[in-house]
C-alpha cells in the first residue's frame, strides 16, 4: 500500500498535464456538444409538436368559422333567392305591361308615320298637277292667242290680196275701156288731127316734152311700187303677168301712136289724172294700212316676246319652288329621322331606367312638388314686369318637362346618396379588412409578419413598434400599476436563435 501512495503521490511532468488537461477539455466540450443536441433536439421536437398544434388549431378554426360563414350564406342567399324571384315575377309582368303598351305605342306611331307619309304623298301630288295644270293652261292660252294672231294676220293679208286684185282688175277694166273707146273715136281723131295738126303742133311738142317728163316719172314710180307688189305674188299672177307684159306692149304701141295722137291724149289726160288721183289715194291707204299692219306685227312680237319672258320666269320660279320644296322634304326627313332615333333611344333608356325602378317609383312615377309654401307664394307673388313676355314663352314651353326634372333629380339626389353610402360602407370595409389582418397576423406566425409591426411580436421585453413618449400617470390612491407580463412562444425564441 505504501509503495502504491508513493507511485500516485509522484509528481506528473509538464506534458502529462497538458495531456490530462486537453483531455479534459475535450470531455468537457463532448459533454457539451451532448447537452446542446439533446436541447436542439428537445427544442426542434417542441417546435415540430407547437407547429402542428398551430396547423391544426388554424384548421380548426377555419374549418368552424367556415361552417358559420356557409350557413350565414345560406340563410343570406335563401332570402336572396326569395326576393329575388319576388322582383323576377314582378319585373316580368312590369316588362309584360311595358312591351305591351311600347308595342300599342308602336303600332300607333307607325300608323301615324304612314298617315303622315300618305298626307304628305298626297299634297306633293296635288301641287304636281296642280303645276301640271297651270303650264299646261299657260300653254294652251299662249297657242290660242298664237293661232288668234296668225288668223288675223292671214285675213288682213288675204284682204290685202284682195283688194289689190279688185285693183288691178279695175284698172284692166279701164285700160281696156280706154281702149275701146279709143277704137271707137279712131275715126273722128283722125278727122280731127288733120284740122287741128299744124296749129297744136308746136303746142303738142312741147306739151310733149313736159307729159313725157312727167309720165316717165309717174310710170317709174308705178313700176317700182308694181315690181314690189308684183315680187311676193309671181308665182300665183304668172298667167296675169303675161297678159300685163302683152298689155305692155301694147301700150308702146300705142304710146308710139299717142306721139302722133296728142289730140286724143289731151283729151284723156283729164280722166287720167283723176285715174291718177285715186291711185295716189289708194296708194295713201293701202301705205297707211301697211303701216298699221307692221306695228301691229310689232306689237304682236312684242307681246309674243313679253309671254315667252313671263313662261320662262314662271317656269324659273316652278323649278326654285320645286328645288326648294324638295331640299325642305329632305331637311324634314332628316329631323324627323333624327326625332324617331331619338324617341328610340328615349324609350331604350327608359326601358333600362323601369328595370331599375323601385316598387314605390312603379306606384308613384312622379312625386309632388318639394317647394315650401312660402317659395310657393314668392313665385305667386312675381309682378307682371318681372315676368316678360320672352320669359313667359319659355316657362310655358318648359311646364310638360316639370314631372321629368323631377324624376330626374330623385335620381339625381339617389345617386348622390348612394355614392355617399358607397364611400363610407368602402372605409367600413377597408377598416374591417384592416382589423381582420391584424387579427390573423397577430394569430399566424410567418416571415412577412415578423418583417412588419406586429403588438405581439417582443424580444428582450420589447416589441417592435415605435414607443410613446410615456408619461407619468397616477391613480387614485397612489397605488402603483401592476406590472404586465408578456409571454414569448418557444418557437419565436428558437427561430431567431437558430
Amino acid at each position: 500500500m505504501s509503495k502504491k501512495g508513493k507511485k500516485s503521490k509522484v509528481p506528473l511532468t509538464d506534458e502529462e498535464q497538458l495531456l490530462l488537461f486537453q483531455q479534459r477539455l475535450l470531455a468537457e466540450e463532448e459533454l457539451s456538444r451532448k447537452k446542446e443536441r439533446l436541447l436542439s433536439q428537445f427544442l426542434k421536437d417542441k417546435l415540430a409538436k407547437e407547429e402542428h398544434n398551430s396547423a391544426l388549431n388554424l384548421n380548426k378554426i377555419n374549418t368552424q368559422w367556415r361552417a358559420v360563414l356557409r350557413e350565414v350564406k345560406t340563410k343570406e342567399l335563401l332570402k336572396d333567392i326569395e326576393i329575388l324571384s319576388q322582383t323576377f315575377e314582378r319585373v316580368v309582368d312590369c316588362k309584360d305591361s311595358v312591351i305591351k303598351s311600347l308595342a300599342k305605342d308602336l303600332s300607333e306611331a307607325e300608323e301615324q308615320y304612314a298617315h303622315a307619309l300618305r298626307s304628305h304623298l298626297h299634297n306633293i301630288d296635288r301641287l304636281l298637277a296642280l303645276q301640271r295644270c297651270r303650264l299646261n293652261l299657260l300653254e294652251e292660252n299662249y297657242n290660242m292667242e298664237l293661232e288668234t294672231l296668225t288668223k288675223e294676220f292671214e285675213t288682213e293679208r288675204k284682204t290685202i290680196i284682195d283688194q289689190h286684185e279688185k285693183e288691178i282688175h279695175y284698172l284692166q277694166d279701164v285700160f281696156m275701156a280706154m281702149e275701146q273707146n279709143y277704137i271707137d273715136s279712131e275715126y273722128e281723131s283722125k278727122l280731127e288731127f288733120q284740122s287741128m295738126w299744124d296749129d297744136l303742133k308746136n303746142k303738142n311738142i312741147e306739151e310733149k316734152h313736159f307729159l313725157r317728163l312727167q309720165l316717165e316719172s309717174v310710170v317709174e314710180d308705178l313700176w317700182r311700187r308694181f315690181q314690189d307688189a308684183l315680187k311676193n305674188y309671181t308665182d300665183a299672177t304668172e298667167d296675169r303677168k303675161i297678159a300685163f307684159e302683152a298689155l305692155k306692149l301694147k301700150d308702146e304701141k300705142s304710146s308710139k301712136d299717142i306721139e302722133t295722137q296728142m289730140k286724143r291724149i289731151q283729151r284723156l289726160q283729164d280722166s287720167i289724172l283723176i285715174l291718177k288721183g285715186k291711185i295716189m289715194v289708194h296708194s295713201r291707204e293701202s301705205e297707211e294700212q301697211n303701216q298699221y299692219i307692221r306695228d301691229d306685227k310689232e306689237l304682236v312680237l312684242i307681246q309674243l316676246r313679253k309671254l315667252k319672258a313671263q313662261r320662262t320666269h314662271v317656269w324659273e320660279i316652278a323649278q326654285e319652288n320645286l328645288v326648294k320644296l324638295t331640299l325642305e322634304s329632305n331637311t324634314a326627313l332628316k329631323v324627323l329621322t333624327a326625332i324617331v332615333d331619338k324617341g328610340e333611344k328615349v324609350l331604350r333608356l327608359a326601358e333600362i331606367c323601369r328595370k331599375l325602378e323601385t316598387e314605390e317609383e312603379k306606384v308613384l312615377p312622379f312625386y309632388s312638388s318639394t317647394l315650401t309654401p312660402e317659395e310657393l307664394e314668392e313665385i305667386e307673388e312675381i309682378t307682371p314686369e318681372e315676368l316678360t313676355e320672352e320669359l313667359a314663352k319659355v316657362i310655358a314651353d318648359y311646364i310638360g318637362m316639370d314631372n321629368f326634372w323631377k324624376r330626374y333629380n330623385k335620381v339625381k339626389l339617389e345617386q348622390l346618396s348612394l355614392q355617399q353610402r358607397r364611400s363610407q360602407l368602402l372605409d367600413i370595409n377597408g377598416k374591417l379588412r384592416e382589423m381582420l389582418k391584424r387579427y390573423l397576423d397577430g394569430i399566424s406566425v410567418s416571415d412577412e409578419v415578423l418583417s412588419q409591426l406586429n403588438p405581439l411580436f417582443i424580444v428582450n421585453y420589447r416589441s417592435n413598434l415605435p414607443q410613446p413618449l410615456s408619461k407619468p400617470t397616477t391613480q387614485p390612491g397612489n397605488k402603483k400599476s401592476q406590472p404586465t407580463y408578456n409571454v414569448i412562444e418557444a418557437a419565436h425564441v428558437v427561430s431567431h436563435i437558430l
